[in-house]
């Protein structure tokens, strides 16, 4: 037998050869049936068929033909997802011919993702060990039958979400924020149109970024502000998108220590920060005709003899009093500075904002949807949108100032905290005030557009899904890329 096989995304209502002597309808006849239609992602294989190659033929379920739009490339994902888990657990398969006629992007994208699985074990080598001199090739590699520009285009979208799902799975030790900031320049060389810089303490002193300095002092890793600046709009001037991640490399909650059990996920705590540069990095190779600017601060929240105690009070770069309730609330710290500074300093039209926030969020809306607060009803209605087009969906949260006496009962002017009730709320509208230009003034719109999307619940997944594995998700990459590419096309 060789290393070559194929997928074929099957629709029990079609019949005919898709590939030379593959015949799916025919080919699913011989294979045994029960009383109840296969469901979404039933997989057959044939071996020698054709002769000395393998197909892989997956159901896309009875009512396939009555799909459309995001429902039916929802299946197409789960069908080929299904296909691929299946066939990288046959050894010597290496090479996939994929049927992606039905919708080559969804095709592609499921193709990519499910490929995906993490280890750092050493035998079979790992492609992820940062100590690898070489690069190691994937188990298998893809080939649409019907090469299309589509194709290429949700490789690009899995590949980014894939590098968000590598940054967050790194152990802290190998993902410092210094190690961040090296791995994105790699990420980034070549590309036309891009500047990355990387501040130090130093300046993120020299601007008054009090808040987010105050998460620093427990740890001996140097923090950075990392900065990633891609000018694909045809003016170099025209105004820019924003995204703005959370940078916490591992978070140990600081004086204000969490519980050991589990502690180990706080590796993924800059998950912000991993999905931002990963949408700006399928940006910029995509080429899409935008401007876009990406803030990550990047720091360890860890205990020690200087670090920030609760009841500490310090003065943001926005000049507002803020009290430190708790350390292990350290997202929202680090984010008010950035978002202050990259709304003043590059005056964008919209700024997103990302984060591994809080554990409400959790709670509110599990695993499935990450929770979007915005001050703009066709801002929340385009990230709507292009979170159901990926599948890699939002659900608005309330932003009401009903909940702001629990974040301004202190001595400062806002608490970083507020009890247990909308904690994901009291979050959102602790960073508010710090997204420059979202308030209406003369009778005019807004100068910007604010979107702050908690991530807290999407950052992983414990139950495998078609086309994912358990563990990191990298959401929401696909999303936000998919908001910037429908955005330049309007």
């Amino acid at each position: 037998m060789s290393s070559a096989a194929f997928i074929l995304p099957f629709d029990h209502q079609s019949s005919g050869d898709v590939a030379p002597g593959l015949d799916p309808a025919k080919l699913w006849s011989v294979t045994p049936s029960g009383d109840k239609p296969p469901k979404v992602g039933t997989t057959r294989i044939f071996y020698n068929t054709p002769e000395s190659k393998v197909t892989a033929i997956s159901s896309l379920g009875e009512k396939f033909p009555s799909k459309s739009g995001d429902a039916r490339r929802e299946v197409v994902r789960k069908s080929v997802g299904s296909a691929v888990k299946d066939l990288k657990a046959i050894d010597g398969i290496k090479e996939v011919s994929i049927d992606a006629s039905t919708d080559p992007h969804a095709a592609a994208v499921a193709a990519y993702l499910a490929l995906y699985k993490f280890t750092l074990k050493t035998s079979p080598p790992s492609p992820f060990n940062p100590n690898q001199k070489e690069p190691i090739p994937e188990k298998l590699s893809f080939t649409p039958i019907q090469p299309s520009k589509e194709w290429e285009r949700g490789t690009v979208y899995a590949k980014a979400q894939n590098l968000a799902r590598t940054l967050m799975e790194l152990p802290a030790n190998m993902m410092t924020p210094t190690a961040f900031t090296e791995r994105v320049k790699k990420e980034f060389s070549g590309l036309a149109n891009v500047e990355i810089f990387v501040r130090d303490e130093a300046w993120a002193a020299e601007k008054n970024m009090n808040t987010f300095l105050s998460v620093t002092h427990g740890t001996s890793e140097p923090a950075k502000f990392l900065e990633i600046h891609y000018k694909g709009a045809s003016s170099p001037n025209a105004q820019p998108l924003a995204f703005v991640g959370k940078g916490i490399t591992f978070d140990s909650g600081g004086i204000s220590l969490k519980p050991g059990a589990g502690m180990k996920l706080m590796r993924g705590d800059m998950g912000g920060a991993a999905t931002v540069v990963s949408a700006a990095l399928a940006i910029a190779q995509l080429k899409i005709p935008i401007n876009l600017i990406v803030c990550t601060p990047l720091t360890e929240n860890m205990p020690g003899p200087s670090a920030t105690k609760p009841g500490d009070i310090v003065y943001a770069m926005n000049g507002k009093s803020v009290e430190v309730d708790n350390t292990d609330a350290e997202g929202r710290l680090v984010l008010s500075d950035a978002i202050y500074y990259t709304s003043t300093t590059y005056k964008p039209h919209t700024l997103i904002d990302v984060a591994t926030l809080t554990g409400a969020m959790v709670i509110a809306l599990g695993e499935v949807f990450s929770g979007v607060f915005s001050t703009s009803d066709s801002l929340w209605e385009q990230l709507h949108a292009a979170g159901e087009i990926e599948y890699d969906r939002f659900w608005r949260m309330p932003l009401d100032e009903d909940f702001n006496p629990q974040i301004h009962s202190s001595n400062a002017d806002l608490q970083n905290t507020g009890g247990r009730p909308g904690g994901s709320i009291t979050a959102a509208l602790f960073l508010k005030p710090f997204a420059d230009g979202i308030e209406a003034e003369d009778g005019k719109e807004p100068a910007m557009k604010w979107a702050h999307i908690d991530i807290a619940g999407t950052m992983e997944a414990t139950r495998p899904t078609p086309y994912l594995e358990k563990g990191m998700t990298g959401r929401p990459v696909r999303g936000l890329v998919e908001y910037a590419r429908r955005l330049a096309n309007n």
